[in-house]
């Protein structure tokens, strides 16, 4: 405990006076690629970066990953995209600790760098860290933890030595598809609130895994960049047993049920819930500075037309009913080739057939009254 609180008054008073520490021959700079977690935020695993040199008794990690709950209206904040990320420096030993209890992997992949650009690195890090440059507004896909400290490393060099290696053909929605495949509520509503730019090709490097793939295959000077590759946290493998209530079969029964009790009430109130989804989802189109929640098409599905049919009748009720199983009709097609089709079917069905039977009765109505 002694020589962090020493290290990290070192660090602060060498930074107020404009002078780093320098570097011993023998120091060391890694990227850690951290595995899943299961809070929805740590789905897809972190990325940090640690400098360690024993001569001048320094191992720090520094961690763009971090934000405050504390923050004021931390959610609003969140969604519109302006929430501020900054960057943290600990010791090694807090760090993993983290992991260890958490019981998740963290791989160490250590750099091959001449000690001149592992100062400009370390000077360049605590330059942000002891800045307001140490703040950064986070984006799920252009900047994040493990883009910045790519981007970072690419700094040092005159070129863009870390590039994307992993599949680029398929969509960022393909890419993260399967990190939700034991989290079914997770998986709904992440693939309801994304919109189209998430069905783009995958070309940005962006996850911790790809980070940790492209720097394996990075070479300077005709050498590896990565000259030790080990593991310093086993993670456990996190079996999730079946759970109805953690699966796509807990909406098929509520759906299901809602159709066979056939009450009309009943119906309109779903189809006004589904409405009031297709506003949230329109509203935050509009609101959110995150790309990937823009010109999101399953508001056609969930369409803001759907909170009025409960106080509308006859001809103009038959109108709505047309308009939104148009709609449908370009959901449909739109989602054909889209990879969570299946979680969406029973939403598209039930909408179907609920739309149907109100226009029929309508039919019937309008009937009875011209009689």
């Amino acid at each position: 405990m002694t020589k962090k609180i020493l290290f990290f008054l070192l660090l602060f008073c060498s930074i107020s006076f404009s002078q780093n520490p320098k570097l011993s021959p023998s120091t060391e700079v890694s990227i850690f690629t951290c595995g899943r977690g299961d809070q929805l935020y740590s789905t897809f695993g972190h990325t940090a970066l640690r400098i360690k040199d024993t001569e001048n008794q320094l191992d720090v990690v520094y961690n763009y990953g971090t934000f405050d709950f504390r923050t004021e209206n931390f959610y609003l904040k969140f969604v519109k995209g302006d929430l501020q990320y900054f960057m943290t420096a600990t010791s090694v030993e807090d760090f993993v600790m983290e992991y260890q209890m958490d019981e998740r992997e963290v791989i160490e992949q250590k750099l091959n760098l001449p000690l001149e650009k592992k100062q400009q690195l370390f000077d360049n890090l605590n330059a942000n860290l002891f800045s307001t440059e140490k703040y950064y507004t986070y984006k799920f896909i252009d900047k994040n933890c493990t883009t910045m400290v790519a981007d970072k490393i690419n700094g040092i060099f005159d070129t863009k030595l870390i590039k994307k290696v992993d599949d680029k053909s398929i969509t960022y929605r393909e890419l993260l598809y399967p990190y939700f495949d034991d989290y079914f509520w997770y998986k709904l509503g992440i693939n309801i609130i994304f919109g189209a730019k998430t069905d783009a090709k995958a070309e940005k490097l962006f996850l911790p895994v790809e980070l940790l793939n492209s720097l394996d295959q990075v070479k300077v000077n005709g050498k590896p960049l990565v000259s030790e590759k080990k593991v310093i946290v086993n993670g456990s493998e996190k079996s999730v047993s079946f759970s109805f209530f953690n699966s796509i079969f807990v909406i098929i029964a509520a759906l299901l049920l809602i159709i066979v009790i056939n009450k009309q009430f009943l119906f309109l109130s779903y189809l006004f819930v589904c409405g009031f989804l297709g506003i949230f989802l329109c509203l935050v189109g509009l609101y959110s500075q995150h790309q990937e929640v823009l010109w999101n098409y399953n508001a056609l599905l969930f369409s803001p037309l759907l909170v009025i049919l409960p106080f509308i009748k006859n001809k103009f009720l038959d109108k709505i009913v047309l308009l939104n199983l148009f709609l449908l009709l370009i959901y449909i097609i739109v989602m054909i080739t889209r990879p969570y089709l299946v979680i969406m079917l029973p939403f598209i069905l039930t909408n179907i057939y609920i739309l149907l039977k109100l226009k029929k009765k309508g039919q019937k109505n309008l009937l009875t009254s011209v009689e």
